[in-house]
This record gives structure tokens, sequence and C-alpha cells, in this order.
């Protein structure tokens, strides 16, 4: 605290806030602690050009002052935004969502057939890592999914799940479908309300999204389904 008060002192705003971040990370309820931090934060937001960096430091400051804002985090999309998505996000969303922790020493590989729009995916999972890569298919796949890209749309928002659309012959699965169930499984649904900061916010409820939808696209109310 002392150094960290000394080295705002003398305008070294980024030195106080490399040792003062680590105290507050160490003791995320010592306010006087968030407190120095944030000045230091808001004296390097305002000395910074890029908007997207100053309020970067400027949130941080706010966090460590009032704690996260209270509240239902925005809604940031929509149908028309799920659309807007290629494929290969969607399924570049799905490999970052993936618990790698779970998924140490699966192998399998999948083939994914969008013939409404002609596009074709191979998904591979190897070194606890999903991976895919666009106009190429597997020779030999453990699996093929085969659905209209508007199908798949649903799928993304929450309105349909694949067994919903196999059942009523939207989509076609050939193949052991057991690779499809075990990355249902190694999903993890992110939250966007997250904390810069540690002991900014108060624990949120906990609830399961439908998987393979994209999180903060969801309409409120389908949120808990």
């Amino acid at each position: 605290m002392a150094k960290g008060r000394q080295l705002i002192g003398q305008g070294k705003y980024l030195e106080a806030s490399e040792i003062l971040n680590k105290l507050v990370f160490a003791q995320p309820r010592n306010q006087p602690a968030k407190d120095l931090l944030a000045s230091a934060y808001e004296q390097l937001g305002y000395q910074k050009e890029s908007p997207t960096l100053r309020n970067i430091f400027l949130q941080g400051a706010f966090e460590l002052r009032n704690g996260l804002p209270p509240g239902v985090p925005p809604n940031s999309g929509g149908p028309d935004t799920v659309r807007a998505m290629s494929t290969e996000q969607w399924l570049d969303f799905l490999g970052i969502s993936i618990d790698p922790r779970r998924a140490d020493g699966l192998r399998f590989t999948i083939n994914l057939v969008t013939p409404d729009n002609g596009e074709k995916f191979l998904i591979e999972m190897s070194n606890a890592t999903l991976t895919n890569i666009k106009g190429q298919q597997a020779a030999k796949p453990d699996l093929t999914i085969t659905l209209n890209r508007a199908e798949l749309n649903q799928v993304m928002m929450g309105a349909a799940t694949f067994d919903g659309l196999v059942q009523t012959g939207k989509a076609k699965f050939e193949g052991d479908r057991k690779p499809f169930d075990q990355i249902r499984c190694l999903l993890v649904a992110f939250a966007p309300n997250f904390e810069i900061l540690p002991g900014t916010a108060a624990k949120p409820p906990v609830h399961s999204n439908k998987a393979f939808e994209v999180p903060d696209l969801l309409p409120p109310d389908s949120a808990g389904d």
C-alpha cells in the first residue's frame, strides 16, 4: 500500500498498478487497496488515446469503487444476429466453450453438412481441442450430421434441439452419435456479466443453457430452459 501510494505520487501509475493488482487479487475484500488501484487505473485511462483501452481502465476503476453494476445484462442480439453469424464462427464458439479437462483423451471426427447453403465442415476433437475446417470432409468420420443452415439457426438460438430436428426429419445423423453426446457434455456456458476484477460481483444465479446455443443471443425468457 505504501509503495503504491509512493508510485502514484510520482506519476508511475503503471508500476503502481502492477503491485496493487496483485494485492487486490490476494485480498479481494481489501477496499482501501481497491480504491488505491482504482486511482491508478483512472489515471491510466485518462492517458490512453484508444477508446477501448480507456474504457477498460475506467470500467476497472468503477468496479473497484462501486462493485459490478447490478441487473440483468443486456441482450446483445436476436435472430438477425444469429443468421449473420457464419457456421464457422458458431463452430469456433463451440471450440472455446469446451472444457479441456473433461475433453482430455477424446478423439473423433464429425462431418457437418448444410445442404441449403452448400457448406461442409470437418470437425475434429484431439488434444482436448475442438477444431473445424471449412470445405473439408473426413473420409471415414465417426459421425456425419446433415441439416439445413436455416434449422441450425434455431439450434443456435435455443429454439430447437438437434434431437428434436432428427425426430421431425429435419436433421440426419449417420454413424456413431457418441461424439455428438460427448461434445454436448463438454460445453461450458459463459455469462456476459462477469467481473473485471475480483470481489466486485455478487454470486450470479446458476442456470443451465441448452447445449449448442449462443448464450448471450438468447431471448430473456429462455435462459433457464
